[in-house]
């Protein structure tokens, strides 16, 4: 007899995060996620990961009370029970994740973990990796791209972290031989909209003099004006594997777009399916960084990757503080889209903490190798868990809050959004 769901945990979890800087701020100290737990009556788990801010955590909960006698098999089905329970979130009410990016409608997010978490039950069922259960594994390793960002030497009041500071080229160029030397990272991301842009491009020349030939991208999160833009594309060409976000909105990505031969790629103007007509009319971005978290899972992530073939876009994966459930997730999807040729995102270096027992994820030559294992491959460490739980109960961090973190620290800052 199939299985069915008997009970859904959710814990919220918090593990440190350095003070990364960006357009709309500085890190908090700790960042949050949750871990979803499927229980089912043949005492198998399935789990997943999101998001851990409290307002996602009142959606999630709902709907994991209602999830128990859900067959795991039925994907379609479980769409319609997190569109019930959320009622009037899959339309009018929508969501926020950390200042930056915001979807009209909580439903994908919600939906996101509990469809991992199923297709994870699926896999360990049928003795299948879930790479499987996406078409199958096209690539055995997936290549990911070393994540530079500006950033302070510690958090106010705290020690200093392993990083240190960087806040120049040669600290970002110092960061990014820690991480080419340490995980074997093919290319580099910058994550901009700190700085002047002058001073970006600087520190992203002095990255291409260091690592000659090595992919660089440049990600200011919509930092600058169109015409800035156009002006920073021109002194970048032949420097830059892609721009991400240079200005906000699908109206100044075209208008960019149009003026320069630099690939412009997107995680911010298009993160929805409803995004997808208008950015393809105005041919606003040539590269979409998916990301199953926001896009409603696995599934509706190989269908994205379906219509940006379709239209010759091209496709890497998003990445925001994240433990090990949701890089095996990242794996396992990346694997299975023969499309998703540019090297991932991922913060994976920037933690020190997880919740999945070791030996499974691991960067060798700037890749993870696929995990042949049942499911995604992946089980949580109960210790390590529970540690992470307390950590989330006692640092009173609940949401997160770049800007305000920022402005507690500096009370004149303002965000960054198409400043200069």
């Amino acid at each position: 007899m199939r299985s069915r769901v008997s009970r859904v945990e959710i814990t919220p979890v918090a593990f440190a995060d350095p003070p990364l800087l960006n357009v709309v701020g500085v890190h908090q100290p700790y960042a949050l996620r949750a871990i979803v737990e499927v229980h089912t009556d043949t005492g198998l788990v399935g789990l997943g990961e999101t998001y851990g801010d409290e307002a996602i955590l009142g959606r999630l909960r709902p709907v994991a009370a209602a999830l128990p006698g859900h067959d795991p098999y039925d994907l379609n089905g479980l769409r319609r029970l997190v569109a019930d329970v959320l009622g009037g979130d899959t339309g009018g009410a929508g969501a926020s994740y950390g200042g930056m990016l915001d979807l009209s409608s909580a439903f994908a997010g919600v939906h996101s973990p509990f469809e991992v978490a199923c297709l994870d039950l699926i896999g360990r069922e049928t003795d299948r990796p879930v790479s499987d259960l996406l078409g199958g594994a096209v690539r055995d390793r997936v290549p990911f791209s070393g994540y530079l960002f500006y950033k302070w030497a510690r958090h106010p009041g705290m020690a200093e972290d392993t990083w240190g500071e960087a806040l120049d080229p040669d600290g970002i160029v110092a960061q990014a031989k820690r991480m080419v030397d340490g995980w074997g990272f093919g290319s580099l991301k910058l994550k901009g909209g700190v700085f002047d842009p002058d001073q970006e491009c600087a520190a992203i020349e002095a990255l291409a003099e260091a690592f000659p030939g090595l992919p660089l991208r440049l990600d200011p999160n919509g930092a600058w004006t169109p015409e800035t833009s156009v002006r920073v594309a021109e002194r970048l060409a032949g420097v830059v594997e892609y721009l991400e976000d240079p200005t906000p909105g699908i109206d100044g990505m075209a208008y960019v777009a149009a003026r320069t031969d630099v690939p412009l790629a997107t995680n911010m103007c298009v993160i929805a399916f409803e995004h997808l007509k208008p950015a393809v009319a105005a041919d606003a971005v040539q590269i979409v960084l998916s990301d199953h978290h926001l896009w409603g899972g696995l599934r509706p992530s190989v269908q994205l990757a379906g219509i940006c073939d379709t239209f010759g876009m091209g496709l890497s994966m998003h990445s925001n503080s994240h433990l090990g459930v949701s890089l095996a997730a990242m794996v396992h999807l990346a694997a299975a889209t023969p499309n998703l040729t540019y090297a991932c995102d991922t913060h994976y270096p920037w933690k020190s903490e997880d919740v999945i027992a070791p030996g499974v994820l691991g960067f060798d030559g700037g890749a993870v190798e696929v995990p042949t294992g049942p499911g995604l491959g992946v089980e949580l460490d109960r210790d390590l868990l529970g540690t992470l739980h307390e950590q989330y109960l006692s640092c009173g961090v609940r949401r997160r809050e770049d800007t305000v973190y920022m402005r507690s620290i500096e009370p004149g800052f303002e965000v960054n959004t198409a400043r200069w």
